[in-house]
């Protein structure tokens, strides 16, 4: 059984109905039986399983995993393009009003949208990250840095990039047979987390002022939020994809700073919806500009 598997190979659980896509990370000696290390394809879930609970997925059957994941992603890209060239056209009708002979022109206007650092767990979901806040005009600066070492090297990231927005993220999940949801010791990095954001919050207590996302898979929203973020994982417990962070991102830093972020709106814009991300309110960080340089 144990010549089947080998990291880097995709599996899923038979015990979870082969809910989730995973790769596998490490194979490891517990209690005298063989464990693979399991990290989420698309989910940032990590979790163990003896590997007579696994299962090889086929060609087609991993393409249908990812298939339903980047159409979501599609649509909430197209979506993200509309609702900019909303923001624009009110910037545009308002301008109108404030400047005579309608000098104001879109071309002639610059946007500055929220800046971003995001301290990932995990270097290849970062780096996926990273490159869709490119795609998205985000300037973002990232870090792969392990859960357990987020709260000791936060502080000194937001000292040297001060960003409008500070992502938090990585993998988590709760414990194997645990059912307390209340108790941080139940996850794997919730508790990691949380004393991440607190730290952040001595370097800058003001929730408008430095906007934190913080969480991954079934991560304690409730304590999260009570930390100091302004959005979180995970308030239904279950799993969220890689690019929620992101998408979360994206609305803040492209609000206007004189609007509110709706809340219903910036959760609807995650692939996995309000029960896998939560949030309060929380000011925009768009500033718009006029007019724009010719160098």
């Amino acid at each position: 059984m144990s010549e089947r598997f080998h990291p880097g190979d995709y599996v899923t659980r038979i015990s979870h109905q082969k809910d989730v896509l995973f790769r596998i990370e490490a194979i490891q000696q517990q209690n005298g039986k063989k464990m693979a290390i399991l990290k989420g394809v698309d989910l940032r879930l990590c979790a163990d399983a003896p590997l007579e609970d696994l299962v090889e997925p086929t060609a087609q059957e991993i393409n249908r995993y990812r298939q339903v994941y980047v159409k979501r992603s599609t649509d909430l890209m197209r979506g993200i393009e509309r609702r900019r060239k909303d923001v624009i056209g009110d910037f545009l009708s308002r301008a109108k009003i404030n400047y005579k002979k309608n000098e104001c022109h879109q071309l002639e206007m610059f946007e500055l949208p929220g800046t971003v650092l995001h301290i990932d767990g995990d270097k290849e979901y970062l780096d996926l990250c990273l490159s869709t806040y490119r795609q998205l005009n985000i300037r973002a600066t990232g870090f792969y840095v392990p859960e357990e070492r987020q709260p000791e090297e936060v502080k000194a990231l937001l000292m040297e990039y001060t960003p409008d927005i500070l992502i938090l993220t990585g993998h988590d999940g709760l414990l194997k047979n645990r059912k307390n949801f209340s108790s941080l010791e139940n996850y794997r990095h919730s508790g990691h987390f949380v004393r991440a954001v607190r730290k952040a919050r001595e370097f800058e207590a003001g929730r408008d002022d430095l906007i934190i996302f913080a969480g991954a898979c079934q991560s304690h929203y409730e304590a999260l939020i009570r930390a100091g973020a302004n959005f979180a994982s995970s308030p239904r417990r279950i799993l969220i994809h890689a690019y929620d962070p992101v998408f979360i991102a994206e609305k803040v830093a492209f609000t206007p700073f004189n609007q509110m972020v709706s809340i219903r709106e910036a959760l609807n814009d995650t692939v996995t919806g309000v029960d896998g991300v939560g949030g309060i309110e929380t000011r925009g960080r768009l500033r718009i500009g006029y007019p724009k340089s010719p160098y």
